[in-house]
């Protein structure tokens, strides 16, 4: 189905937003064309109707795999085979003007294929065009389950506000790859071993470096809370993080190289390393009740989250002149009536757009006409109406 809502003046948005959404075989989406404005977006429906896979299809518009973190074969439409290709793309506008973003799997590959402006591309470069961040129902949880997953929301900040953190962090993890890899083969080189931990150590402690400089212009922003949402505290806990803290990042990543040197029979028997910012934490307490986020209500944990990823936006903002997209599922599924309105005046003022679901249309009324809203059901997707 195709919907087509236009700025009424016609012209290029002043925020960085999506225009025009295009889907193949993606998810439970044969074809879908679904044309926007710069305002925020809200898909309304029921469960299962498809409103998440909208969101996952524009995550793929920045670098890495994706809100659900799924394989490119997991993303095709359901019964088009293991192999089956499938398609994203998507017109931006925003103050560097227009530009068009395709990705997906062509046919057979195992490789995620990126075009920009219709050019074969790196996905890499798609941190210089976009950012994305997102939150879902899973990530509820965050704050009382294991560090990985404080990790990845991290490190999607730190995309967010430094854009060489993409190429620091894949390299990183394909030179631990390796020397996990030939530890366990046994009888490894020593100098092929040593070459790969020079890499993990360089390529590790930038990923720190990025990481604390991150979390210290995000602490400060949420020093003071956003309106009804409550000021946070946040904080890196790691032992790269407290070499940097001790000395400058030349000495750091001497330090890591004769760690990792030293773990070789350790990190053999763990079958990984036991070392390195792989496994660093973020650690984030509710300031005015001084609380571990953890120990909070569900209700306050979601709170603490909303105001991290909107001091994110802002912080964006400030720096590098355009907020991240912001792909917020379920949302206000736990928020009071006060921090529902703080929220949608926080996303109508944002430099970026923001792309919201929920089932109940009456927790989105407080945005009025500042936001446009789809009604998703069946894998198709529709402009409601006021009388609706």
């Amino acid at each position: 189905m195709i919907t087509d809502l236009r700025d009424s003046g016609g012209g290029h948005s002043a925020r960085l937003a999506v225009r025009r959404l295009t889907l193949t075989d993606f998810r439970c989406y044969g074809r879908l064309r679904l044309e926007t404005d710069a305002r925020p977006v809200v898909l309304t429906g029921a469960n299962g109707a498809g409103k998440t896979n909208l969101l996952e299809a524009l995550s793929f518009l920045a670098p890495g795999r994706g809100l659900r973190r799924a394989t490119l074969a997991e993303v095709a439409r359901k019964g088009a085979g293991d192999s089956a290709p499938w398609a994203v793309a998507a017109l931006l506008d925003g103050p560097g003007g227009r530009v068009e973003i395709g990705t997906g799997r062509e046919s057979g590959s195992e490789r995620r294929a990126v075009r920009i402006d219709g050019q074969p591309a790196k996905a890499g470069a798609l941190a210089e065009i976009a950012s994305a961040l997102w939150l879902t129902p899973a990530m509820d949880r965050l704050f009382i389950e294991g560090a990985g997953g404080r990790r990845r929301f991290l490190d999607r900040l730190v995309f967010g506000l430094e854009s060489g953190h993409a190429r620091h962090a894949g390299a990183y993890e394909h030179a631990m790859r390796e020397r996990t890899r030939l530890l366990k083969a046994g009888g490894a080189d020593r100098a092929w071993l040593a070459a790969l931990e020079d890499g993990m150590a360089r390529h590790g402690v930038a990923m720190a470096a990025a990481r604390r400089r991150t979390v210290a212009l995000l602490d400060q922003a949420c020093r003071d809370g956003l309106g009804p949402f409550p000021a946070a505290r946040l904080e890196l806990a790691g032992e790269i993080e407290a070499w940097l803290d001790q000395a400058g990042e030349d000495e750091a990543e001497e330090r890591l190289r004769r760690a990792l040197e030293s773990a070789r029979p350790r990190d053999e028997a763990a079958q990984g390393a036991t070392i390195g910012p792989h496994r660093s934490d973020l650690a984030v307490r509710h300031a005015a009740k001084d609380l571990p986020a953890g120990q909070c209500s569900t209700g306050e944990q979601k709170a603490v989250l909303v105001s991290i990823v909107l001091a994110q936006a802002r912080v964006r903002t400030e720096l590098r002149g355009t907020a991240p997209l912001l792909l917020l599922d379920e949302v206000v599924a736990h928020l009071d009536a006060t921090r529902r309105a703080a929220l949608f005046d926080e996303l109508s003022g944002l430099a970026a757009q923001s792309w919201m679901t929920g089932t109940d249309d009456v927790l989105f009324a407080g945005f009025e006409d500042r936001a446009q809203v789809f009604r998703v059901a069946d894998a198709s997707v529709a402009l409601a109406t006021r009388e609706e």
